[in-house]
């Protein structure tokens, strides 16, 4: 059995355990930012521009329909993960993860360039369900290759510290998205935005897609994956493999996801849209007090993974979850006095739990599947739990308003989201020191167990 990391003081970096962190955190960002664009325009543009001509006799349906659009990529996050998994397994992260940012750029840059149904008509949503497709398929393969990159550089005392920077990305992302979105409503008119305006993010995703490109081919291969080459344990069929062994892993990866992911959709997309359109608060605060709780979201996420390396990943997921599940009632009741201030310091509390229970993800994941298959199963439990949690979050989430006339029932779904992820990482015995090496058992548990807070 292998023992639980000390707390001794940590080395200092080297030179490219620093570039491997500055690479996984640049390009998670900018997968991140170009992702989460499309998120936050479906609910502010997207549906006038590409949907509304489809549902002029049902007010409200093309609103709907575009925030579902949101989740028809995650449909094909589990493609992309399959995909991604196969070949990282085989073939390495590091290459992997170059291709996923450059598809990703590549639509998101297409969209900002696509004609809208006054200019090509049904061809229009088409082209924009297709491109939103290939970035839910790009998406799926990029997490998981980020965050083995991190965690398998790491000491084995701080996989959880290194395995939040990956996991930061998702609110530098948000806030580089969002805050791209404010500095373009805050420079054009409404008519201005809704002509042009939107497209600027979209398209400036070109220079990112560059950058992040440059920083991640100068990082060197897992050393966990070069062992693995050396000692000829890789899996010819890392899919099989994976889930002849490894099915039960897979599941609770998946349901761990569930309540991070639909509560985190609620600030990306669901927000900013229920509170301009159905409160009528002006959008650039909003988008303001969005950016700065997705600074919260960061500072947590990054507490939470330094956290679960000092008293364990599963302890630290249970804090999270209980978290999100206590604040949801007073959050709504905050949001709904329409105080831009008491709007702020709701999301921004929301974003303690959130961290907690997004920050020990990477580790915790790595340590669960053996080096053959890790890559596979990380990324398609991670895929799985996006469908059950975030894909259709902010869909479910206005369908409840509309037909209960309440926000409160949007809290009592996260909730019970909330129950679900506790129950499944209760279940899950302690990761935190296990082996991540080539091993014919694979990782070997700790004397450590899940203790139910």
């Amino acid at each position: 059995m292998t023992s639980p990391p000390t707390t001794a003081a940590a080395p200092k970096l080297s030179r490219e355990e620093r570039k491997v962190l500055a690479s996984t955190l640049a390009g998670t960002t900018i997968e991140w930012y170009d992702f989460f664009i499309y998120a936050q325009a479906a609910s502010l543009v997207l549906a006038p521009l590409f949907l509304e001509p489809l549902t002029d006799d049902r007010p409200g349906l093309a609103t709907i329909v575009s925030l579902a659009t949101i989740g028809i990529s995650f449909l094909f996050r589990p493609l992309g993960a399959i995909v991604a998994g196969r070949f990282g397994d085989r073939l390495g992260r590091k290459k992997m993860l170059v291709l996923t940012l450059l598809l990703m750029g590549v639509a998101t840059a297409l969209i900002g360039l696509l004609p809208t149904y006054a200019s090509i008509g049904v061809a229009a949503p088409i082209a924009l369900i297709l491109l939103r497709i290939l970035q839910g398929f790009s998406a799926g393969g990029e997490w998981g290759g980020a965050a083995l990159m991190a965690v398998e550089h790491a000491p084995r005392g701080r996989r959880g510290l290194f395995g939040a920077y990956p996991q930061i990305g998702v609110p530098l992302g948000l806030i580089l998205a969002t805050g791209v979105l404010w500095l373009m409503t805050t420079l054009t008119t409404p008519e201005q935005f809704q002509a042009w305006g939107w497209r600027v993010p979209f398209l400036g995703s070109i220079v990112l897609i560059v950058v992040g490109y440059l920083i991640r081919r100068a990082v060197e291969e897992s050393p966990v994956f070069q062992e693995m080459l050396q000692r000829k344990r890789e899996s010819s069929a890392p899919l099989r493999d994976l889930f002849a062994r490894n099915t039960k892993q897979v599941v609770l990866t998946a349901l761990v996801f569930v309540a991070n992911n639909a509560a985190g959709y609620l600030v990306i997309a669901y927000f900013i849209g229920y509170a301009t359109k159905a409160l009528g608060m002006e959008r650039a605060p909003v988008l303001a007090a969005i950016v700065v709780a997705s600074v919260g979201w960061l500072v947590f996420t990054l507490y939470g993974g330094a956290l679960s390396d000092r008293i364990g990943r599963v302890r630290t997921f249970q804090i999270g979850f209980a978290l999100i599940f206590v604040w949801m009632i007073p959050m709504f009741l905050l949001i709904e006095t329409a105080d831009i201030w008491l709007f702020g310091i709701a999301v921004f509390l929301l974003t303690a739990g959130l961290g907690l229970s997004y920050g020990p993800m990477s580790a915790m994941y790595a340590e669960l599947f053996p080096v053959s298959v890790r890559y596979s199963g990380v990324s398609i439990g991670y895929a799985l739990g996006a469908i059950l949690g975030g894909a259709f979050a902010p869909t479910i989430s206005e369908i409840l308003v509309q037909s209960t006339g309440s926000s409160l029932s949007v809290g009592f779904y996260i909730m019970v989201t909330a129950v679900i992820s506790f129950a499944a990482v209760s279940a899950i015995k302690e990761t935190r020191g296990n082996d991540l090496g080539v091993t014919d058992a694979g990782p070997r548990p700790t004397t450590e167990s899940a203790v139910p807070l």
